[in-house]
């Protein structure tokens, strides 16, 4: 090492030391050591690395990052429509944010971007692109039914990525929160399983780079949001998994984390900006309050604790305030739409983002792909609460508006467990799904919203209801027969078990017959048990069932007010009317019809539609304890 590389080496850690104990609030023990990124145009980071022509956001603001880079001057070579509109510095010396405008009818091309220092000058030359016309941003709607996979846990597809050199964690299997090796091939190498199901749509849980030092897996805390993290497979693999998904008519769903990254991503070594993330004196976490932004009397320390707490100590907040962070998450998330043909965005921690910033990300985002499909994250205890971060809510006093299409309807989720397990009560057990759904009228659509029986975060449905197979049914119907977009999480259909305790990896269990040498392969009818075969052949009768019954994706829902445990809906069309019976009283019941008369009159049969069995006399319907019954009405 020269004299002037190894003074400049000295310098460079001097300024990470001091940023990571002065304004950071740092939450390891001792600051990891900074990457130090040698002079030389080969280690020069870009994001985005490039972007296309012909796009509406036609104005790119493209992070450059390497040691000293700021002390650089910067100006265009000879170009075809594109201009040097800014080049801004950060707090960072290591930093240049340069922003080009691309004309409308510029050309494909190399746009030659100089550097030069006195006498020194290096040139980067940063790639315009054609557009990629093949399927994109297709967007998901309540004509789909997603599978939710937790890709280090669905199938190994290929081992030789278990463990990476230069990767902090390698594989861990025999832990709960250790990384267990599965992977984008192994997710590919069952889409023959997942169509077969009936599957339109698949959601991965996030699937980029979280080289951190512990629990990685769950894929949460990002360090590189251009890289996915290589245990999974490559930035092509994930393309080639999306293009093959949409050969076969089955979409993609992205999970997008906006509110924070990882502590070991690269910005923490050496902030761009000194308000790059929402810092603290010390570890400060959020109170996970979202009513305070909406409360009429909430503190204004209530409502900054919320936006700008941490989620977790090793989970540091971004600041969407900073217009460098806004555009780069916006630009961010059109890139990989654009490079990998993703279908929608499922946004994590909605609530927790600066809330002007996420209206202005989904106002981009849908500009660019108007059919596009996004739905949030927003766990919380109240319909208005929820409601208020979904396209359009009626407080206008609240004076905002998200834009979001679409909302997790955590509301709706918690309603059917507790109906599935509560007695029944004015507003308790399956009047909490009625109660819950009378208050519709806070989404713009409801139909828009995404709906389950339990997900990555949750105690499974089968545990729940104490592996009891009728209530799995029955809460399997009312999931495949609602309004919304259904979403199932991976081995529900094989009754895949889990409590959150003692920890999530315990309802994030492998997927039997996702490993060489498992005991046994769920993936075959022949791997599975009696009762395993029974509920994925049940959840692949009604998957299909409602793919093809427009009345159960759009059609109109009625429900009446539930009684003596018994619940009652309808959903129909023109075409079709489908009566839905869910029992969740611990007793056999024969239901009188009667009272129905307004949705069943000119009906005078019924086709149970996961029986076939014909039922020719509709004025009673027998339902067993704890279970549903699905009628076709028939004339």
């Amino acid at each position: 090492m020269t004299r002037a590389l190894l003074l400049s080496s000295l310098l460079l850690f001097s300024f990470f030391e001091s940023s990571c104990k002065n304004f950071i609030g740092n939450p390891h023990k001792a600051p990891l050591p900074p990457r130090t990124v040698p002079v030389t145009n080969s280690d020069l980071r870009v994001e985005p690395a490039n972007w296309w022509v012909g796009m509406k956001y036609n104005q790119v603001e493209i992070l450059f990052q390497r040691t000293d880079l700021a002390s650089w001057q910067v100006k265009l070579g000879k170009t075809d429509g594109v201009k040097l509109l800014k080049v801004e510095k950060g707090d960072s010396p290591n930093y240049l944010f340069i922003t080009l405008e691309i004309n409308p009818q510029a050309k494909a091309q190399k746009v030659p971007i100089i550097f030069g220092k006195g006498e020194n000058t290096f040139t980067h030359e940063y790639p315009l692109l054609f557009r990629n016309r093949s399927v994109k941003a297709q967007g998901v709607t309540s004509r789909d039914v997603i599978y939710l996979i937790f890709p280090d846990r669905f199938a190994n597809g290929d081992p030789s990525n278990d463990n990476v050199s230069g990767m902090l964690e390698g594989l861990q299997r025999h832990e709960l929160t250790g990384r267990h090796g599965g992977d984008l091939k192994g997710i590919r190498d069952h889409l023959d399983y997942i169509q077969d199901l009936g599957f339109t749509a698949i959601w991965l849980n996030p699937e980029l780079e979280n080289d951190q030092l512990e629990a990685s897996y769950h894929g949460y805390a990002i360090t590189d949001h251009y890289r996915v993290d290589r245990r999974f497979g490559t930035n092509e693999q994930y393309r080639d998994l999306v293009s093959e998904c949409h050969k076969r008519n089955i979409k993609v769903v992205r999970d997008v984390v906006l509110n924070h990254i990882g502590d070991n991503h690269y910005w923490m070594k050496d902030l761009p900006t000194k308000d790059w993330v929402n810092q603290w004196p010390t570890y400060t976490k959020t109170n996970y309050r979202a009513p305070s932004l909406l409360d009429p009397y909430a503190s204004e320390y209530d409502k900054k604790l919320f936006s700008d707490g941490w989620f977790d100590r090793r989970m540091p907040d971004l600041n969407q305030r900073n217009p460098h962070v806004a555009n780069y998450l916006i630009q961010q998330a059109i890139w990989w739409i654009e490079w990998a043909g993703i279908d929608d965005l499922r946004i994590d921690t909605y609530p927790y983002s600066d809330q002007a910033f996420c209206t202005k990300w989904v106002t981009t985002i849908l500009n660019e792909y108007p059919n596009l499909g996004m739905f949030g994250e927003a766990w919380e205890h109240a319909v208005p609460v929820v409601g208020y971060f979904a396209d359009d809510q009626p407080m206008k006093r609240a004076n905002f508006d998200s834009n979001l299409p679409g909302i997790i309807d955590f509301q709706l989720c918690f309603a059917i467990r507790e109906a599935l397990l509560k007695g029944e009560g004015w507003s308790d057990g399956s009047a909490k799904i009625y109660y819950t759904l009378a208050q519709d009228y806070f989404y713009k659509d409801p139909y828009k919203n995404q709906i389950m029986l339990d997900n990555h975060d949750m105690t499974r449905i089968f545990s729940h209801v104490g592996e009891d197979l009728n209530k799995f049914k029955a809460g399997m119907a009312f999931l495949l027969t609602m309004r919304g977009i259904p979403q199932i999480y991976y081995a529900t259909e094989i009754l895949g078990t889990g409590y959150e305790a003692p920890s999530h990896g315990n309802i994030r269990k492998d997927f039997p017959g996702g490993w060489a040498g498992d005991a046994s392969n769920k993936f075959t009818a022949e791997g599975r048990t009696e009762a395993e075969n029974d509920a994925f052949n049940f959840t692949r009768t009604l998957i299909r069932y409602r793919n093809a019954t427009p009345a159960l994706q759009t059609g109109k829902l009625m429900q009446f007010v539930p009684e003596n445990g018994m619940y009652v809906y309808f959903r129909y069309d023109e075409a079709k009317t489908v009566m839905v019976v869910l029992n969740f009283s611990n007793e056999d019941k024969t239901l009188e019809t009667s009272r129905f008369a307004e949705r069943m009159q000119g009906f005078t049969k019924a086709k149970n539609v996961t029986t076939g069995d014909v039922l020719n006399d509709i004025s009673k319907v027998a339902v067993g304890k704890n279970a549903p019954v699905i009628f076709e009405l028939q004339k």
